[in-house]
């Protein structure tokens, strides 16, 4: 072949086999789409979300409508504030934030001068009061004595003037004599009518009651209670058991009577304050069971308890500027209600909380059976103490002390306050 025909032939363009398509001519689509496959597509899309919308009934049927939850909800127990209740100064703190006190320890020192002082000054009136009281006894057996005498003297005196008017009858005697015995006569009845009433006035004084019992003597006891109350309050002791938070009292100073010193807060008597929504609380009684879930520890720690009470107002109610929703720009807002929840001390030894803490709840509504708000008041209160009590019982042993020395061994009866 010549190069001639070599080239004739490479310069003529290739004809295309008709009903082909050259691949350099023509873009590539990619593949055709499948109208079967598409369709499956859309039927399991559909499957899908009747499935999901069948567990989201099927859980609200056996479960979501048995249960309301909530993470508004916050951990609140009792800040017991210690405040003194007489003025003193500080002499000495005894605990500080975070440490531990035991019911009646010991929590801050006043200077115990003043108190002393005003302690000792109603000892010693009421010591003197008793010998007072005494006297009063002894003056009553005094004029009953002089009244004795003067009935005696009353007697004699009649006596006398009986016989003298028989004498006066058949002459013996003058007139002016019979005079003299009727005179004498009238006085011993005067002396004897005074001497009762002198009797009577000091009797009023002690009637009906003992030395310990009289009302001056009572009313000095009470007197110095009240100093020996002021000695003793002058060291303030932790009315319970708890830890000690927000100390702001220091040595050395002057405080009045109801300052806030510190607090105590009894981790042993803490609940939770859930804020449910108004549309939440339908179905909800006091005594249904609650999970509880705190921040704190995560789900790893779960909390039992139970409702104890439903609040009887909204936040927005008792706030301190209610809201007007009489004015015309009006928009409705859910409010929230607070639900105490009171909690089992299963794992409050293990994992305690503290106030403030934010925790999720969950009420299980099964049990209907409870009331919506409390029904009869309680019998025995919520939070007490005694530590005071062993004040006073101080003070009424010291005062019986003191009436037993002022008073005779024998003689009135003594008893107590």
């Amino acid at each position: 072949m010549s190069d001639t025909a070599l080239t004739d032939s490479t310069a003529e363009p290739r004809q295309d086999t008709p009903g082909r398509t050259a691949p350099d001519n023509r873009p590539d689509d990619g593949e055709p789409k499948n109208p079967r496959k598409r369709k499956m597509l859309l039927i399991g899309l559909v499957i899908l979300v009747l499935l999901a919308a069948l567990g989201v009934y099927l859980y609200h049927l056996f479960y979501g409508r048995f249960h309301e939850s909530t993470d508004d909800a916050y951990v609140n127990g009792n800040l017991v504030q210690i405040t003194p209740q007489t003025i003193g100064t500080v002499t000495s703190i005894t605990a500080d934030d975070g440490d531990f006190v035991q019911q009646g320890q010991v929590l801050v020192r006043f200077d115990p001068s003043d108190t002393e002082v005003a302690m000792q000054n109603a000892e010693a009136n009421l010591a003197k009061t008793v010998r007072q009281v005494r006297g009063l006894y002894s003056n009553v057996d005094a004029y009953k004595a002089q009244v004795a005498a003067r009935k005696v003297d009353v007697e004699r005196a009649r006596a006398d003037f009986a016989r003298r008017q028989k004498l006066a009858s058949g002459g013996a005697i003058s007139q002016e004599e019979l005079a003299h015995s009727r005179d004498t006569l009238t006085a011993a009845q005067s002396a004897l009518t005074s001497a009762q009433q002198q009797l009577d006035t000091n009797r009023a004084l002690i009637d009906e009651t003992q030395v310990a019992s009289h009302p001056d003597v009572k009313a000095a006891a009470a007197q110095f209670r009240q100093r020996f109350l002021d000695h003793e309050r002058s060291t303030l002791v932790a009315p319970v058991s708890g830890y000690v938070a927000q100390r702001s009292v220091q040595v050395g100073s002057r405080v009045q009577p109801g300052t806030p010193l510190m607090a105590v807060v009894p981790l042993d008597q803490i609940w939770i304050d859930a804020n449910f929504k108004e549309t939440q609380l339908a179905n909800m009684r006091i005594g249904q069971p609650v999970e509880i879930e705190a921040d704190l520890y995560g789900d790893d720690v779960r909390y039992r308890g139970t409702v104890e009470s439903l609040g009887v107002g909204t936040g927005s109610a008792f706030s301190l500027l209610p809201a007007q929703n009489a004015s015309g720009n009006w928009i409705k807002i859910v409010q929230r209600l607070p639900v105490r929840i009171r909690l089992e001390p299963d794992n409050l030894q293990k994992h305690p909380l503290r106030i403030g803490l934010s925790t999720a709840v969950d009420v299980d509504l099964h049990d209907q059976d409870g009331d919506v708000l409390a029904q009869k008041p309680l019998e025995q209160p919520r939070f007490s103490t005694d530590v005071y009590d062993k004040q006073l019982a101080k003070a009424d042993a010291v005062i019986q002390q003191i009436i037993q020395q002022n008073a005779p061994a024998s003689g009135q009866a003594l008893s107590g306050r």
